[in-house]
Protein backbone atom coordinates (compact mmCIF):
# COMPACT_ATOMS: atom_id res chain seq x y z
CA UNK A 1 0.00 0.00 0.00
CA UNK A 2 1.45 3.75 -1.05
CA UNK A 3 1.79 6.54 1.54
CA UNK A 4 -1.13 8.75 -0.27
CA UNK A 5 -2.53 11.30 1.84
CA UNK A 6 -6.15 11.71 1.91
CA UNK A 7 -8.18 14.87 2.75
CA UNK A 8 -11.39 14.63 4.98
CA UNK A 9 -14.29 14.20 2.04
CA UNK A 10 -16.76 16.58 4.32
CA UNK A 11 -15.57 20.05 2.52
CA UNK A 12 -16.04 19.20 -0.84
CA UNK A 13 -20.10 19.23 -0.85
CA UNK A 14 -19.69 22.37 1.60
CA UNK A 15 -17.16 24.19 -1.05
CA UNK A 16 -20.07 22.90 -3.69
CA UNK A 17 -22.40 24.29 -1.80
CA UNK A 18 -20.99 27.64 -1.47
CA UNK A 19 -19.87 27.88 -5.15
CA UNK A 20 -23.29 26.58 -5.93
CA UNK A 21 -24.90 29.70 -4.13
CA UNK A 22 -22.20 32.23 -5.23
CA UNK A 23 -23.14 31.20 -8.28
CA UNK A 24 -26.94 31.66 -8.61
CA UNK A 25 -26.35 35.36 -6.55
CA UNK A 26 -23.78 36.57 -9.38
CA UNK A 27 -26.53 35.86 -12.07
CA UNK A 28 -29.39 37.15 -10.07
CA UNK A 29 -27.61 40.34 -9.49
CA UNK A 30 -26.33 40.30 -13.41
CA UNK A 31 -29.89 39.81 -14.75
CA UNK A 32 -31.50 42.23 -12.29
CA UNK A 33 -28.92 45.05 -12.94
CA UNK A 34 -30.67 44.66 -16.65
CA UNK A 35 -34.54 44.67 -15.51
CA UNK A 36 -35.05 48.47 -16.05
CA UNK A 37 -33.48 49.20 -19.14
CA UNK A 38 -35.48 52.46 -20.51
CA UNK A 39 -37.58 55.38 -19.62
CA UNK A 40 -40.75 54.41 -17.98
CA UNK A 41 -44.17 56.45 -19.11
CA UNK A 42 -44.56 57.92 -15.29
CA UNK A 43 -41.03 59.25 -15.77
CA UNK A 44 -41.16 60.73 -19.53
CA UNK A 45 -42.39 64.62 -17.68
CA UNK A 46 -39.38 64.62 -15.84
CA UNK A 47 -36.95 63.49 -19.20
CA UNK A 48 -38.82 66.20 -21.09
CA UNK A 49 -37.72 69.34 -18.94
CA UNK A 50 -35.01 71.62 -20.94
CA UNK A 51 -32.47 70.58 -18.14
CA UNK A 52 -32.59 67.11 -18.79
CA UNK A 53 -32.07 67.24 -22.55
CA UNK A 54 -29.13 66.35 -24.58
CA UNK A 55 -28.99 69.29 -26.28
CA UNK A 56 -29.98 72.88 -23.76
CA UNK A 57 -28.45 75.35 -25.66
CA UNK A 58 -28.91 74.84 -29.44
CA UNK A 59 -26.41 78.42 -29.62
CA UNK A 60 -23.42 77.06 -27.96
CA UNK A 61 -23.64 73.70 -29.58
CA UNK A 62 -23.85 75.04 -33.04
CA UNK A 63 -20.67 77.08 -31.78
CA UNK A 64 -19.03 74.39 -30.58
CA UNK A 65 -20.07 72.78 -34.17
CA UNK A 66 -18.40 75.29 -35.76
CA UNK A 67 -15.13 75.43 -33.55
CA UNK A 68 -14.75 71.58 -34.18
CA UNK A 69 -14.78 71.40 -37.65
CA UNK A 70 -12.92 74.65 -38.12
CA UNK A 71 -10.06 73.67 -36.37
CA UNK A 72 -10.33 69.69 -37.95
CA UNK A 73 -7.06 69.07 -39.46
CA UNK A 74 -9.04 66.73 -42.50
CA UNK A 75 -11.58 67.37 -44.71
CA UNK A 76 -15.02 66.32 -43.87
CA UNK A 77 -15.03 66.66 -40.26
CA UNK A 78 -18.60 67.27 -39.07
CA UNK A 79 -19.48 67.16 -42.72
CA UNK A 80 -17.98 70.16 -43.62
CA UNK A 81 -15.69 71.25 -46.25
CA UNK A 82 -12.22 73.02 -45.52
CA UNK A 83 -8.81 72.55 -43.73
CA UNK A 84 -7.58 73.82 -40.30
CA UNK A 85 -6.95 77.71 -41.32
CA UNK A 86 -10.67 78.55 -39.78
CA UNK A 87 -11.88 80.08 -43.04
CA UNK A 88 -15.03 77.79 -43.99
Amino acid sequence: MKNETHYPRSTTPVLRAIALVSLVFVISVVLSGCSSIGVQPWERDIMAKRDMQPITHPMIVSVDDHIYFSKEASTGGKSASGGGCGCN
